[in-house]
């Protein structure tokens, strides 16, 4: 029985090592782009870090389901010479034990507003717009993680930017509650809003 034992000890723990290897590999994957322990330096590239787990694991399953575009990316960093690939793309690629690694791993850091310019007077516009229409789900200005609707406030402003046009164009599938809200902003609002969670910095 103990010759037995020690080979079986040895393989899980190397099938252990594999998975813990390779799942390494997807998370500085990530980093390739969406920056140093998800901290992205990238205005087109949202940062994930501080994230909440669920939310991260929701965007990844709503990428590979197709309820989320996903644009095709050069990688930032790294070896920046490897083929172009999209969020799809790398989703559909993970199994779940993967993807629930990554997110947590990423909602363990901290999030780190983004400096940039943004207009005062829209800013201040836009917190009026985000107190009567957004601040159910997205709690304390856009600030929370634990809302799991990913925080808003301190984010790059051209990415809001394309999520809001992803949404209103359809290709992004919006949330239920959320879809009544958005019908009732116009353009002025949308960019208020985007103006106010920029400012947060």
């Amino acid at each position: 029985m103990y010759k037995t034992a020690v080979p079986l000890t040895l393989l899980l723990w190397s099938l252990t090592y594999a998975v813990a290897t390779a799942n390494d590999e997807a998370i500085q994957a990530c980093m390739d782009c969406h920056g140093q322990d998800g901290v992205s330096t990238e205005s087109d590239v949202p940062v994930i870090a501080g994230a909440s787990a669920q939310y991260i694991i929701d965007s990844m399953v709503a990428y590979a389901d197709g309820d989320r575009p996903a644009t095709e990316s050069k990688y930032r960093s790294g070896d920046t010479g490897r083929a172009p690939t999209d969020m799809a793309k790398i989703a559909k690629e993970l199994d779940e034990d993967a993807i629930e690694e990554i997110a947590n791993y990423f909602a363990d850091k901290e999030f780190v507003p983004r400096e940039q310019e943004f207009d005062a007077e829209k800013a201040a516009a836009g917190a009026k717009v985000h107190k009567r229409h957004c601040e159910k789900c997205h709690e304390d200005g856009g600030r929370s993680a634990d809302d799991d609707a990913g925080i808003l406030a301190g984010q790059w402003m051209p990415y809001m930017r394309q999520s809001f046009d992803e949404y209103a164009s359809g290709d992004r599938t919006m949330p239920k509650k959320m879809k009544p809200k958005m019908e009732k902003l116009d353009e002025a609002d949308i960019e208020a809003l985007i103006h106010y969670y920029g400012s947060l910095q």
